[in-house]
């Protein structure tokens, strides 16, 4: 003998098993068993229930609907529902500084700097075939100056008639340019009459490594202001090509979500310190507004500006720009070929009285390397260029009738002039943007300007062609 469920009497469990109700109310409630019912048909209760269930897979609606179906099946009353919440207090978040000790996490840094940051709108011209036509864009900036010097893109308010910039407490300001550059895409706003705005804390974006917590401030979209993305340093010394043909070199690839209207706005570090500005986004069609790539952005190094941005401030255009006073192109596939010239850019003419000239740079020598960096084409040769001041000197490797010569070049300092279109009105590198082959048109980026037909559709204008085939 035994109990209904154990032991017997030679040590074997036995179990009886009887269903019970999977609803813990329904097996404390003793309901009587339900009268007989007459025959159904097929396809009853049983399967518009589970009909009604698979629906609800499908569509929200259909769950519903379910619900409905199977407590009309069960006639038993439910007992009460509880929903329990868990009530804590808001965070505070808590206003910093950044010292470049102490990490701040992504509430803190929008909470300290968004008030450093700006949305810009424009507004300017545009000639469009035989007429004129307004054009408007948006971007953003961040502040410098607690007297309202701000940062941002040069291409953000290129050509711009107006310049507007507004805060994050709603206030808008009119902005005049203090001067900018293409060539490294930063230009610098001043708001006058202003005082007592807070600036953001400049890092050292040589310090990042890859894998590192950054985060971005701006005006996404030109609509959504101050909006706050973040992810991490991807990559860093990336070099791209612009839509336009313009390559910008060493600059630091993010995941944060850029979209049109954050150009110029600042990254972030995790300790909530400016290290670049972010600029350019990855895309498939040469156009942020409609780009089909997400989670690949990029960012120029603060520290490649920085001396940029101090002397806009302080004199009103750069200083000490290295200049050597020629003018140049790079050597192509066809070139190569065809004379057995190596990879390097070819000098096309020397300015009389230049330190190129003082060097011993000739006309028609192609240079392969400056400094330390091995040059194959135009834009190669313009960023080593800009490694170094006016009045450092460079070792300089040039090819020379076959014969491989090294110079020694003290760089000029490039001269105060104004940019030819006359939109931007302060100091500029005559150094124009590249195309997509690398070479200049119109202007040249040593000092010193060529004829406007140099380089026209055949790669040969311009060149010497007594050099090419007499020598």
């Amino acid at each position: 003998m035994n109990d209904q469920n154990g032991f017997d009497n030679n040590g074997v469990y036995h179990y009886n098993y009887s269903a019970q109700p999977s609803d813990p109310w329904e097996r404390d409630r003793q309901t009587p068993p339900a009268p007989p019912q007459p025959p159904k048909k097929k396809g009853g209760a049983g399967k518009i229930v589970a009909l009604v269930l698979c629906c609800a897979l499908v569509g929200g609606g259909a769950g519903v609907g379910g619900a409905a179906a199977y407590s009309a099946l069960t006639s038993s009353p439910k007992p009460e529902t509880t929903i329990y919440r868990n009530e804590v207090d808001p965070t505070a978040v808590t206003v910093k500084q950044a010292d470049g000790l102490t990490p701040m996490d992504l509430s803190e840094i929008y909470a300290s700097y968004a008030d450093s940051c700006v949305c810009i709108s424009v507004t300017g011209m545009a000639t469009n075939g035989w007429y004129q036509q307004p054009t408007a864009g948006a971007g953003s900036g961040f502040i410098i100056s607690e007297d309202g010097y701000i940062v941002t893109n040069y291409h953000v308010i290129d050509g711009a008639t107006s310049i507007k910039v507004t805060l994050n407490n709603g206030d808008t300001y009119d902005a005049k340019l203090v001067g900018g550059e293409e060539l490294n895409d930063v230009a610098v706003l001043k708001v006058d009459g202003v005082s007592g705005l807070k600036p953001v804390v400049l890092g050292d974006s040589t310090d990042l490594v890859v894998g590192e917590q950054v985060c971005t401030i701006g005006n996404a979209l030109g609509t959504l202001s101050f909006s706050q993305t973040s992810g991490h340093v991807s990559s860093t010394g990336r070099s791209i090509t612009m839509s336009d043909g313009t390559v910008m070199t060493n600059m630091i690839q993010t995941n944060c979500t850029i979209n049109s209207g954050n150009s110029g706005g600042p990254l972030f570090d995790s300790y909530g310190r400016v290290v670049g500005i972010t600029s350019a986004k990855l895309s498939n069609n040469g156009d942020s507004r409609s780009a089909t790539i997400e989670g690949i952005g990029f960012a120029i190094p603060i520290n490649d500006v920085i001396g940029i941005i101090t002397d806009y401030m302080q004199y009103g255009h750069v200083t000490g720009r290295p200049s050597m006073g020629i003018t140049v192109a790079t050597v192509e596939e066809d070139h190569k070929q065809l004379f057995g010239w190596p990879a390097g850019v070819y000098v096309n003419s020397v300015e009389e009285g230049s330190c190129a000239e003082a060097a011993g740079l000739k006309k028609g020598d192609i240079i392969t390397k400056l400094g330390d960096t091995e040059v194959s084409n135009v834009n190669e040769l313009t960023a080593a260029k800009n490694r170094f001041k006016a009045g450092e000197t460079a070792q300089m490797t040039v090819y020379r009738m076959g014969e491989e010569v090294v110079l020694n070049i003290t760089f000029d300092e490039q001269e105060n002039q104004a940019d030819r279109s006359g939109n931007r009105g302060q100091a500029q590198d005559p150094a124009a943007q590249p195309t997509s082959s690398g070479n200049y048109g119109g202007q040249y980026p040593y000092g010193g300007y060529g004829d406007d037909d140099y380089f026209n559709n055949n790669p040969f204008s311009g060149f010497p062609w007594n050099y090419f085939f007499g020598w």
